[in-house]
Order: structure tokens, then sequence, then C-alpha cells
């Protein structure tokens, strides 16, 4: 092998390392800011670890939303065959109520409360955000006259 290929196999090797390194932190800076959705009945599925952040959606469990001192929320998310508890500490959104297609964000306490840092409510009276969606039709829950836009 001459000088000349031995360069040019040094700046192909050089290029290929190169693209790796990048594509590898490019990965972690993504894995960082991803948050994964999850039914109620995927979080214990899953097992999805305390302390790490995702989202949760569903239906407002019918008599489980409790008002604690000051801005306390506490009411439980389900999907027809499981539920998840949720506590959050704030303003809700003015369509929030029973029966209501939901999704929080925040992460599983030890106890397996899911400690929400923002809940989401759908707009109207048609729409549902689509991961919601998806969560009831794969337990079998989604019925198409619900509508969904």
């Amino acid at each position: 092998m001459n000088a000349r290929k031995r360069r040019r196999l040094a700046f192909v090797l050089a290029l290929v390392a190169g693209g790796a390194g990048a594509a590898a932190l490019s990965i972690a800076a993504l894995k960082d800011n991803v948050l994964y959705f999850y039914g109620p009945s995927e979080v214990y599925a899953k097992h999805v670890p305390s302390g790490v952040a995702f989202r949760v959606g569903g239906l407002v469990e019918a008599q489980s939303i409790r008002k604690g001192p000051g801005p306390l929320v506490r009411f439980k998310v389900g999907d027809g065959r499981s539920t998840v508890a949720v506590r959050y500490e704030g303003d809700l959104p003015a369509l929030f109520r029973e029966g209501q297609g939901v999704v929080a964000i925040g992460k599983l306490d030890g106890t397996g409360t899911f400690e929400a840092s923002q809940v989401l409510a759908k707009h109207d009276e048609k729409y549902m955000p689509p991961e919601v969606v998806d969560a009831l039709k794969r337990e079998g829950r989604w019925q198409e006259t619900s509508g969904r836009q």
C-alpha cells in the first residue's frame, strides 16, 4: 500500500469516526428531550420506573376528582382496563372534567402515583388527543361515534 492509499484510508476512517461521534451525540441529546406516551395499562405492563418523565393519557375516571388544599388536585386516568392515580398541583384547564380525554406530563413517584407537572384537556366537543384515541383503541374502548377530527 503506497502513501497515497494510506492517506485516503486514514481520511475515510476519520470521516466515519467523526460521523459516528456526531450521530451518538445527537441521539444522546434527543433521548433527554423525548417524552414517551403511555396509556394507563401500558404504564404497568411496561414497568415504567419512577422518576422517568413521560406522558400518560386516557379518560378522567368518574367520581375520581378530589380537590385538596390550595391548588392540589388528585384524579384517576383510565383506559378501561387500568387506571393511574394522578396528583397535580396547579390550575386545571377549563375543559377538564370527568369522562373527558386528558394527557398529563410528569413522572411516577415511589408509590406509583403519577406526579403531573402539566395537564392538557381536549379543546372542544369532538377533539381528543391522537395519543389518547390510539390508547383507547388498543384497549377496545374507542367508539367511532365519539368523533375524531
